[in-house]
């Protein structure tokens, strides 16, 4: 059965240095770190990779990040792997449940999650699939 999590969560982003030879290039790097609260109380940790283009709004990350914390009453981590893209400033972002990454009572989880930012505040509802829960 399909269940819903919703919830705040506040996010920070740290610029990573570029790589060695890397000075000026068109990727940026940063750290994530993250606290969820609501139905997913935890934190996670991860890290992001970014390309800008020569035309404004347009640009792509992929990131992954580990979430440790309790969903739905279950411990454990989880990995979410994100895709984004800007198209001349129209966003689509897919955050997906790395398969069987799951683990303690979280084991078995699959899902995916939408992340909304209204007036600088972050939200998610997460879609998730958790054998025996429910």
């Amino acid at each position: 059965m399909t269940m819903r999590a919703i919830g705040p969560f506040e996010v920070k982003l740290s610029p990573q240095p570029p790589d060695p030879g890397d000075a000026g290039g068109p990727f940026g790097r940063l750290l994530i770190d993250k606290q969820f609260h609501g139905d997913l109380e935890g934190t996670s940790r991860g890290q992001m990779l970014a390309a800008g283009t020569a035309t404004k709004g347009s640009a792509g990350y992929v990131a992954l990040e580990e979430v440790t914390g309790t969903l739905g009453g279950r411990r454990g981590t989880f990995f979410l792997q994100h895709s984004g893209v800007m198209n001349r400033g129209a966003a689509a972002l897919a955050l997906t449940v790395v398969p069987d990454s799951g683990t303690g009572e979280l084991e078995g989880l699959s899902g995916s999650m939408m992340i909304n930012i209204d007036g600088g505040k972050h939200s998610y509802e997460f879609e998730y699939v958790l054998p025996g829960a429910g």
